[in-house]
């Protein structure tokens, strides 16, 4: 096989691409090797290296030994999956039902949808906690309501772009295999299963991979719905540097606890971000 040459263009390209990822990349390096240092150092010099002297792991037992860091990483978990696996399910079902089925309002669907999109969180936390409150499931010491009050109107904000882009993978998706599936007397709930999920594994990946990491990252949601114990780990986080003040080390060690996982996450995943997303785009 002969090697692609590469053109003095392309290489302007990549050398660009590589700027602007180590721009991006270094930022998350800095806080990360800050964390490994005493504050009064941070201020002095914080771009050395946490080398002999100035290496120190104070930060991180000043966090785990004030709080409950896992009992938090608990809650986020059991928050980002049931938001990510809800969100798959029922925009879904929805995504199908728009793309293959003729119905009245479909087209008005099919606004609201967008709409949706437009709409931040901001402006509609007031119902949505009175709403919760209503429910009697914020502000309580039962664990499971609280993360459940937290879960919902997440869920609710991932919906729209999780239809908008399954919906844009199911269009390009041959009819003829649905057909043959109904032909052969599977339901539509086993179309969807046996032969839509399949197919648009890529996509489903997708709004899974990206509702997790919103649902994970999501202080403002947190900060309203969860109290005391019941915290997840960017709401403990937040409220351990708001009560040491300008502690420079305990605030990167913070970042880096956050952080740390959503890029392991990312690493392991990113194939499925692109592919879906780049199908999603193309089949639409």
């Amino acid at each position: 096989m002969k090697k692609k040459k590469l053109h003095p263009g392309q290489a302007g390209i990549f050398v660009l691409l590589s700027l602007w990822a180590l721009t991006t990349i270094y930022p998350i390096i800095w806080v990360v090797l800050n964390s490994f240092k005493d504050k009064k150092i941070i201020v002095s010099d914080s771009f050395s290296l946490p080398l002999g002297e100035r290496f120190s792991m104070d930060n991180y037992r000043l966090a785990f030994g004030r709080l409950d860091v896992f009992g938090a990483y608990r809650n986020s978990l059991i928050i980002s999956i049931t938001v990510a696996l809800v969100v798959i399910v029922l925009a879904g079902m929805a995504a199908y039902a728009l793309v293959r089925y003729t119905f009245l309002g479909k087209n008005l669907l099919n606004n609201l949808v967008i709409a949706g999109m437009m709409f931040p969180v901001f402006a509609t936390i007031i119902p949505v906690f009175q709403l919760m409150a209503r429910w009697g499931i914020v502000n309580t010491p039962v664990l499971w309501k609280s993360l459940l009050a937290t879960a919902l109107p997440q869920i609710a904000g991932n919906m729209s772009f999780a239809i908008v882009v399954l919906s844009g993978y199911i269009k390009g998706l041959p009819v003829e295999l649905e057909e043959a599936a109904y032909m052969e007397g599977a339901n539509i709930f086993q179309i969807f299963g046996k032969v839509i999920m399949p197919l648009s594994k890529p996509s489903f990946a997708t709004v899974g991979i990206f509702s997790f990491l919103w649902s994970y990252n999501d202080l403002f949601t947190q900060t309203f719905m969860l109290r005391g114990n019941q915290y997840g780990i960017t709401r403990l986080l937040n409220e351990l540097t708001s009560r040491e003040g300008t502690n420079y080390g305990l605030m990167a060690a913070a970042v880096t606890l956050v952080v740390i996982p959503i890029l392991i996450v990312y690493i392991f995943l990113q194939k499925y971000i692109i592919k879906g997303m780049t199908a999603g785009a193309i089949k639409g």
